[in-house]
């Protein structure tokens, strides 16, 4: 103990810190979330988060190229559609020549070493924007939300999607999912589930970008309650048992707790969400002058990493040059 143990001997120095210090990811741990519209040319900003935009799928190319160059390796794709194409069971989710079934074709033509993942939910597709058919007391179905869910993941694979990320928090959706996959041949395509995802306050600037706010009520009877974690991680243990590929924790940074428990407890790799909300808040503390933006993006990417997550999925990554490399 002090005095014989000085503990700031091991950090004295840059080089010292270096040495000791849990490195920074590497772009090949970060998968770009994107959004993609129906059309040509087009290119909103998203006002909510700056650097992002929806693009329709020749701009999602232009944009990629960037990311593709500094080493990111996937890409995780959210459909955007003119309120006309919407119905009570979001079917447009499941069109073959639907946007995102363009997207994954174009994008793995021209990058075809980019791990292309499909994001499978339909609040983006449905009328009411829940993420599932509703019954008669205005409740989403379970069952036949799956049924749904099924035919667009395999929609997303037959047009070339790497890997298939269920997002819909329905009860046995990664059941239906890889079963209709490996019924179809598509046993290779991989199956990363949103396993345990929060009914969390942070998805407000996601729901602008995807327009996606459910016209009535909200999503907490089938999102994870961030008051139960042992309900939470059962969600995740049920997915693997399932068939999962893949878990996930969102959002990501304030649920590290969960996020460190359940690489406890399993041996899949886990995702970690780095969601629209946590992405906002930094940016308008920087902007406010409350804090230097990369200093944030690394300690908060650090903290992910450090909680035991494998893979990031972060719209940091469109600017991986800008904010990792010193």
């Amino acid at each position: 103990m002090f005095p014989e143990t000085r503990l700031r001997r091991l950090r004295q120095n840059a080089e010292i810190r270096k040495m000791l210090d849990l490195p920074l990811p590497g772009p090949e741990k970060f998968i770009w979330p994107a959004f993609v519209l129906d059309g040509a040319a087009k290119r909103e900003p998203i006002e909510a988060m700056p650097g992002q935009s929806r693009l329709s799928v020749d701009q999602l190319l232009i944009d990629l190229e960037p990311v593709v160059d500094s080493g990111v390796s996937g890409v995780l794709l959210f459909g955007l559609v003119e309120d006309s194409k919407k119905d009570f069971h979001g079917s447009e989710a499941y069109n073959d020549q639907g946007t995102i079934q363009r997207a994954i074709r174009k994008v793995k033509e021209k990058f075809p070493k980019l791990v292309v993942t499909a994001d499978v939910c339909v609040c983006a597709y449905t009328s009411h924007g829940h993420c599932g058919p509703l019954t008669e007391a205005g409740e989403v179905d379970n069952d036949a939300a799956n049924e749904v869910l099924a035919k667009i993941a395999l929609s997303y694979a037959a047009a070339g999607a790497d890997m298939v990320a269920p997002s819909s928090m329905m009860d046995g959706q990664v059941q239906a999912i890889r079963s209709a996959l490996d019924a179809a041949a598509f046993d290779q395509t991989l199956l990363m589930s949103y396993s345990t995802k929060f009914a969390s306050a942070m998805y407000g600037p996601f729901r602008e970008a995807e327009k996606s706010t459910p016209s009535q009520g909200d999503r907490k009877g089938y999102q994870a309650s961030y008051g139960d974690l042992r309900t939470a991680l059962r969600e995740s243990e049920f997915d693997e048992a399932e068939g999962a590929d893949i878990l996930m924790v969102k959002p990501a940074l304030f649920y590290l707790d969960v996020l460190s428990k359940l690489r406890e407890t399993t041996d899949l790799p886990i995702a970690a969400y780095n969601v629209s909300g946590e992405y906002s808040m930094l940016h308008a503390s920087a902007e406010r002058g409350w804090g230097n933006l990369k200093d944030m993006v690394q300690e908060s990417t650090a903290a992910m990493v450090r909680g035991g997550a494998d893979i990031l999925i972060s719209y940091w990554a469109n600017q991986y040059d800008v904010l990792f490399k010193n």
